[in-house]
């Protein structure tokens, strides 16, 4: 689950983090109330209006925009409230800003003794460890610096049964360049983000631009925060604030009925059951020429009723040329699965697009003699090749 910066701000802060702050509203009004409260909070006379959306890249979208007075502020806020933001981490489409960010400013002082850096905290699968990323060369050109100049970008890797260590933590602000006050407040700044990291259950935070105010203070200018799904009974408070308008509807429709769903570009959609078989069937489709068009894992238990919601979702897609189904029968049997197709067909009546369904495993032939005898515009396989070749034949 994705938190919009503001929301992880808040969670930063939460934990001690210094951050910007801001008031998130939905509305221009709201708006330029936010600003007059944050004037009174702060004493900032200038603000930086953020949209917030699920996407990075937002500044060079024209998604974030100065305002130096209240007349500026409903300007951008109207400019910014309601566009389509179209950045390099979002689809040719962009996404529609529904709520911006009031923020403070903070590049206040003398401008040479600013500076901005990277953070990040996620795990590292292959070492097993959680790692901190992070580089003198903050802001918007990150990935810039980690292609070109990758000696600028550093590891520091933490054993999440020992916990972040004090020596690590002023290890990375010592390669940071930092010094006197400014190298305290890293040093603290790094272990409150990692706590909240841990704490958070994130699977993601990454602050970009971290800031050192011409003041040596360390904050956070923005956040981008990524909490473990499966990690969200142990987080209500974090579950409840999701905003699912920034989701696919599909993906929202297919998480209601307890179905894994991610839609994808392609024209062949999948319903497999099992995360693996589902990248080995995406792969197959593509080598039979077709582009997978969605990710969908029914679980074991692809009943009548789950195989019917599946379905639904598909078709709902309308780049969807056609349909594998590819069901591994280990817990639930073949010929179960097969008539829970069927009936899942029948409940749908007509479904305009090819139809494969292969099916291995417990009664896998008896699973396909349903099929084939089902009198319904589906064509059966039992070997992947053969799902393969059915795939090929019907784009």
């Amino acid at each position: 689950m994705n938190l919009h910066e503001h929301q992880a701000k808040d969670l930063l802060n939460k934990y001690g983090a210094a951050i910007q702050r801001g008031i998130a509203v939905e509305s221009v009004d709201d708006a330029v109330k936010a600003a007059s409260d944050l004037t009174a909070q702060t004493g900032t006379s200038w603000y930086v209006v953020k949209a917030q959306v699920h996407a990075g890249g937002r500044g060079k979208g024209g998604g974030v925009k100065l305002a130096k007075n209240l007349d500026e502020l409903k300007q951008k806020a109207s400019e910014i409230l309601g566009m389509t933001l179209i950045t390099p981490q979002t689809s040719a489409q962009g996404k529609i800003v529904n709520r911006i960010l009031i923020a403070e400013d903070v590049y206040y002082g003398e401008q040479s003794k600013i500076k901005e850096f990277y953070l990040s905290v996620l795990m590292d699968r292959t070492t097993k460890k959680n790692v901190i990323i992070y580089s003198t060369e903050g802001g918007m050109e990150i990935e810039e610096v980690a292609e070109h100049t990758p000696e600028k970008v550093h590891k520091e890797y933490v054993d999440p049964l020992l916990g972040l260590q004090a020596f690590q933590c002023r290890k990375i602000a010592f390669n940071l360049g930092l010094e006197g006050q400014a190298f305290k407040e890293m040093v603290s700044f790094v272990a409150k983000v990692y706590n909240a990291y841990v704490g958070g259950d994130c699977s993601l935070v990454e602050i970009n631009p971290c800031l050192k105010t011409s003041d040596d203070k360390i904050i956070a200018v923005d956040g981008k925060i990524s909490i473990d799904d499966n990690a969200l009974y142990r987080q209500p408070a974090l579950a409840e604030i999701e905003d699912k308008r920034e989701k696919d509807p599909m993906e929202v429709e297919a998480h209601s009925y307890d179905l894994n769903y991610v839609k994808l570009d392609g024209n062949v959609g999948c319903m497999v059951n099992g995360a693996g078989l589902a990248m080995a069937t995406m792969d197959i489709i593509k080598l039979s020429g077709g582009e997978p068009a969605n990710f969908l894992d029914v679980g074991g238990t692809a009943n009548a009723e789950r195989v019917e919601k599946a379905f639904r979702i598909i078709l709902k897609d309308p780049n969807v040329k056609a349909i594998l189904v590819n069901i591994f029968g280990g817990i639930v049997r073949c010929d179960r699965v097969a008539q829970g197709i069927v009936d899942a067909y029948k409940s749908i009546g007509e479904i305009p697009v090819d139809i494969i369904v292969r099916l291995q495993g417990t009664n896998a032939e008896e699973g396909k003699r349903i099929i084939d005898e089902s009198g319904l515009k589906v064509k059966g396989a039992i070997l992947l090749k053969e799902a393969a070749e059915a795939v090929k034949s019907v784009l």
